[in-house]
């Protein structure tokens, strides 16, 4: 049975075209990745199914009482609620059909006995769908799930406001597993979330009955909960069966014939015009030579993609900085209350390390502490001589109405246009992107722009707070190039330890120093 059916779709924004003309299906059961490389579109598809988007043409059919559920991590999350209340709303649902229930059972003292038989099978109706779908137990499922994800550690009484953006998404996560829809449409769920919750999220898609959409560009995840790829390239969307692994072969076999095919066709081609060419005047073969330009006229002609442009990272060396970058003293992190005991950190040059350790815990605290960003709640932290630092900031929560070129322009005014054009461009951005407004991008694509004006900069130590969420594999694995290339040193949060396993030369676990209870 089909549950959703996307009819011929067309969208763009502005003169740039996303979709063309595409049409789309999803099963009962089916467990499909939504792929493709930044800026194809993934999210833009999911707004689109869920109503958030009007397409410029086509139509979008759920079918009827379909339940979705969509992990949307720009969700406002009511100040003064506390995570237990934001997760027991999942079973709003039930919670209606309880009230309705008790004002049957108040209106029963008023009634005739004729009405109050109606009235009885009604609200057994309701009690027996209270029951059926667990209702006695809500706050059972809500602390099995909260454990599965990790929020049990950080306190299910904590208020919403308090928390970090990897807490807050899996908040939202939950809540999102706990109503059970028929359909869930999940865009990059693994983004905040670390390695021990991500497993768990794995094991819990497995065995889900229902269907569900996954973006996500981390692949071992994608290939352990799919059996259905749709790729997503040119403005159109190809279904491929199997997983990502699956997808990448038969790919990599269709662009092969494509090639050849395309190979064999302009050859015949530039023998059909040669012949043209060398016959036409001559009346003797002037027929033979408008037979074959009629060939030629009809001939269904094979074109290839254009390239996309890959990206190509290099980060720029500062001079060297004193044998140490910074060195902290009793240093206690946190804003209201402390996030750690004292800490005597110190840092070399040459060293690339990765801060581990689950959410919530206070790494980009951390981060924000050493960079002076926030005040300690006590201790102090001693930068070392002649450094020269790049941040990458996990969140910015600020709109930004400059286009790409305008927002690295402003920073690197020594720059003629030409020059910021091929710097976006080594990012992987195309024209159009370049002449967008940073804020109608992807999430990957608005990486980019940060990575280029980190690129631009000269330094020696790069602090990059989980560069690698939003970003499609190519831009990935560049990344991971240009850090392992990088001559400086680096101070890395990430939840990938396959990403910064090769690059790193220490693993600091902050999990070691924190006041929080595991």
């Amino acid at each position: 049975m089909s549950l959703l059916t996307v009819s011929n779709l067309s969208h763009g924004f502005g003169d740039r075209a996303i979709f063309d003309d595409v049409s789309f299906r999803l099963l009962q059961g089916e467990h499909i990745g939504l792929i493709g490389a930044n800026g194809e579109g993934k999210s833009t598809f999911m707004n689109i199914i869920t109503g958030k988007l009007q397409p410029d043409e086509g139509k979008v059919d759920w079918s009827k009482r379909v339940r979705v559920g969509y992990l949307d991590q720009h969700a406002d999350l009511k100040p003064g609620m506390t995570m237990r209340d934001v997760l027991r709303t999942a079973f709003q649902y039930l919670f209606d059909m309880e009230t309705e229930m008790n004002e049957l059972f108040a209106k029963m003292g008023e009634v005739e006995p004729e009405e109050l038989e109606s009235l009885l099978e009604e609200t057994g109706k309701l009690q027996d769908a209270l029951t059926n779908n667990d209702f006695y137990i809500i706050d059972a499922k809500v602390e099995e799930v909260a454990r599965g994800l990790g929020l049990d550690d950080i306190g299910l009484e904590r208020d919403v406001h308090d928390l970090s953006g990897g807490q807050r998404t899996k908040v939202l996560l939950a809540k999102l597993l706990l109503e059970k829809p028929d359909i869930l449409l999940l865009d990059e769920p693994t983004n905040y979330l670390d390695v021990e919750h991500i497993e768990w999220l794995k094991r819990y898609l497995q065995e889900y009955d229902n269907a569900f959409i996954l973006i996500s560009h981390d692949i071992p995840f994608l290939n352990s909960v799919v059996n259905l790829i749709y790729h997503m390239e040119n403005q159109t969307i190809t279904r491929y069966p199997g997983d990502y692994n699956e997808f990448l072969r038969v790919y990599e076999m269709k662009q092969q014939q494509l090639e050849a095919a395309y190979k064999k066709q302009q050859k015949e081609i530039a023998q059909l015009k040669d012949f043209v060419a060398r016959n036409k005047a001559n009346a003797a073969t002037s027929k033979m030579a408008m037979s074959r330009q009629k060939k030629l006229d009809k001939m269904d002609k094979i074109e290839l993609s254009s390239e996309k442009p890959k990206p190509k990272f290099d980060f720029k060396q500062a001079r060297t900085p004193g044998k140490y970058l910074f060195e902290t003293k009793d240093l206690v992190i946190g804003y209201n209350e402390p996030l750690s005991r004292p800490l005597n950190l110190e840092m070399e040059r040459g060293q690339k390390i990765a801060l581990s350790g689950a959410n919530g815990i206070g790494k980009t605290t951390l981060l924000r502490s050493i960079l002076g960003e926030i005040q300690p709640v006590s201790g102090t932290v001693e930068l070392g001589d002649h450094l020269e630092i790049g941040y990458f900031e996990q969140e910015l929560k600020f709109e930004n109405n400059e286009t790409c070129l305008e927002e690295v322009w402003n920073e690197f005014r020594h720059f003629n246009q030409a020059e910021v054009r091929s710097a976006l461009a080594r990012c992987g951005l195309t024209p159009k992107h370049i002449e967008s407004k940073v804020q109608v991008l992807s999430g990957g694509e608005k990486a980019k722009v940060r990575l280029c004006k980190l690129m631009n900069k000269e330094t020696n130590l790069l602090v990059l707070d989980e560069p690698t969420n939003h970003l499609d594999v190519d831009a990935k694995a560049e990344l991971k190039r240009a850090l392992q290339a990088y001559k400086g040193s680096i101070l890395l949060i990430s939840h990938e330890p396959d990403f910064y396993q090769d690059i790193v030369t220490d693993v600091w676990n902050c999990e070691d120093w924190t006041t929080k209870v595991f």
